[in-house]
């Protein structure tokens, strides 16, 4: 049996405020997942951050209250905790006095989303993600699977369904191709290996996915009958499974890549893209056809 966590990056909407929309799923097999959620907690305590979720695009932004208090690096955690904390206060209640309601609600917002992490400097916060991303990177039993998808290069009106819902169909065929070779030839039905999908809870993408996969177990997808994936998707909170929060790592650290050019997480979890004779077939980036990039070029050759 092979688990596959599964997570996006990036917004399917045309237009939006990203230019690509990830989905992406790391795969490992049951009897390593124990070990791999190990490794993980092990990393959270060394950055005092166990129980937290990792929501890699909130750790890894920079919180402005952080580079205005002095000397900053050199404080406790709790003294930084407390700091950030009491500037934090501070500007809520200046936009509250302000009258700048629309605001106040969204910088609280955003506040909760980033309390677990500001007992953190920026450069301890980079540091953690790329530990998480160096483990990934040894998990030679994991596989990752994601579909890329440029919304400059999409064309809604050339395809039978929606964005999200084409990079859904993508992963889903990839996955039952990867379970078909790891059976191999035999035809025994104890030798078959299985998967199931395990995903990030969204009451919408849940209603969307469970529809799509059972179309799909009657009527195959566009490239291949699924018999090697069981049941319909899992929905899980993200908070209390550490590797969709690995899978949500993976689609960040793909866009980051595809948009900004960001390259050192995602050479690292590039390393664990599914591959057949040396050809990535795992990863596809949906693109222009003369796209160099370094998913399109091991896609190629």
């Amino acid at each position: 049996m092979y688990l596959l966590y599964i997570d996006e990056s990036g917004t399917p909407a045309i237009p939006a405020n990203t230019s690509h929309f990830i989905l992406a799923g790391i795969s490992v097999p049951i009897w390593h997942w124990k070990d791999c959620d190990r490794e993980i907690s092990e990393v959270k305590k060394k950055y005092y951050l166990t129980g937290k979720e990792i929501h890699t695009a909130w750790i890894l932004r920079k919180y402005l209250e952080q580079s205005r208090i002095p000397n900053f690096d050199t404080l406790t955690h709790d003294q930084r905790v407390t700091e950030v904390s009491k500037a934090r206060r501070a500007y809520l209640l200046d936009l509250q006095r302000n009258g700048k309601n629309k605001t106040y609600k969204q910088t609280k917002k955003n506040y909760k989303k980033t309390e677990s992490y500001i007992h953190l400097t920026y450069d301890e916060r980079i540091a953690f993600i790329k530990n998480l991303a160096e483990c990934v990177s040894k998990w030679g039993f994991a596989r990752l699977f994601a579909e890329c998808i440029d919304k400059i290069y999409y064309d809604p009106t050339k395809t039978r369904e929606d964005l999200d819902a084409q990079a859904f169909e993508q992963i889903i065929s990839r996955f039952e191709r990867y379970l078909l070779n790891m059976t191999g030839a035999s035809k025994e039905p104890k030798d078959k290996c299985y998967g199931l999908l395990i995903h990030d809870n969204n009451e919408t993408v849940a209603r969307k996915h469970t529809r799509l996969m059972k179309k799909f177990y009657k009527s195959g997808t566009l490239w291949t009958e699924i018999e090697s994936i069981i049941e319909t998707p899992l929905f899980v909170d993200s908070e209390l499974t550490g590797l969709v929060q690995i899978a949500d790592l993976c689609s960040y650290s793909i866009r980051r890549y595809l948009e900004n050019n960001e390259s050192s997480l995602f050479n690292l979890i590039f390393q664990r893209a599914d591959r057949k004779n040396s050809i990535v077939v795992g990863v596809r980036h949906f693109s222009e056809p003369t796209c160099d990039c370094e998913i399109c070029i091991n896609h190629r050759y």
